[in-house]
């Protein structure tokens, strides 16, 4: 039997041999001549700026984000590619969960989760990095498919309870507003989200789940719960409000039965 990847070691392996290389939003139209040649990816770039068509990626962190996961996200899909026949993946929609899942014997069959979470770290007064998110990361929607581990909610490929595992892929990065990119520094973290998490939701107006923001403690996945199942067992009973889809959906399980 061929060799069975553990998934969590796999993900950190690609990531640690991941780069950004968006070098900004395409204008179409340039002010240089035509035909443009270039003899290096460096060189292409060198003349596409001075040409007029690069522009900066949006620094507003959820745009930013957007544009990290989709990056984060191709790459892997290519590298999953790469295992052949053995492995596969399905994109998850853009405000569902998850933003991949991955499955296949090569990782030992079933379902996994793979969320992806973006966070700029904290600056202090004087411009300095400091070992903190800017704020707390959003593990999960805590009144939804967290919390009706069996519903099958829209937006999600399946129920959260069907998956084997799941991970998350953190990036922190430190927003540079003096280049196109935006992102200086890129970190990028595999953790199991119960492994991360606080005992605070991420968000006052929110049902979210929230992340510590210690940035070793994201690290060495040192977050606020010793087990799994002290993390649900708290966030679980949790007093999230009762969200009206998940209202439906009871009532349309109720009515078949």
């Amino acid at each position: 039997m061929a060799n069975v990847l553990d998934l969590e070691t796999w993900l950190r392996e690609q990531c640690a041999e991941y780069r950004f290389e968006v070098g900004g939003v395409y204008q179409v139209d340039g002010t240089h001549s035509y035909p443009l040649v270039a003899d290096s990816a460096e060189d292409l770039r060198a003349q596409l700026d001075a040409g007029g068509h690069l522009l900066p990626l949006p620094k507003e962190s959820a745009a930013l984000a957007n544009v990290l996961e989709v990056s984060i996200v191709e790459f892997l899909q290519h590298r999953i590619k790469n295992l052949g026949d053995r492995a596969g993946e399905n994109q998850g929609t853009e405000r569902g969960y998850p933003d991949l899942e991955i499955f296949g014997e090569v990782f030992g069959g079933g379902f996994h989760a793979v969320d992806i979470k973006a966070a700029r770290r904290a600056m202090s007064t004087k411009g300095h990095a400091l070992n903190s998110t800017q704020s707390a990361i959003t593990l999960y929607t805590g009144n939804t498919y967290f919390r009706h581990s069996n519903l099958k909610y829209p937006g999600t490929l399946r129920p959260f309870e069907e998956y084997k595992s799941h991970l998350d892929i953190l990036l922190i990065y430190t927003l540079d507003l003096d280049s196109r990119e935006r992102v200086r520094d890129l970190e990028l973290i595999v953790q199991q989200p119960w492994k991360i998490a606080s005992r605070q939701r991420s968000s006052t107006t929110r049902e979210y789940i929230g992340a510590v923001k210690n940035i070793d403690a994201l690290r060495s996945g040192n977050g606020a719960f010793e087990t799994e199942e002290e993390f649900y067992k708290y966030w679980r009973a949790f007093k999230f409000n009762i969200a009206p889809i998940t209202v439906k959906l009871l009532e349309k399980g109720a009515k078949a039965d």
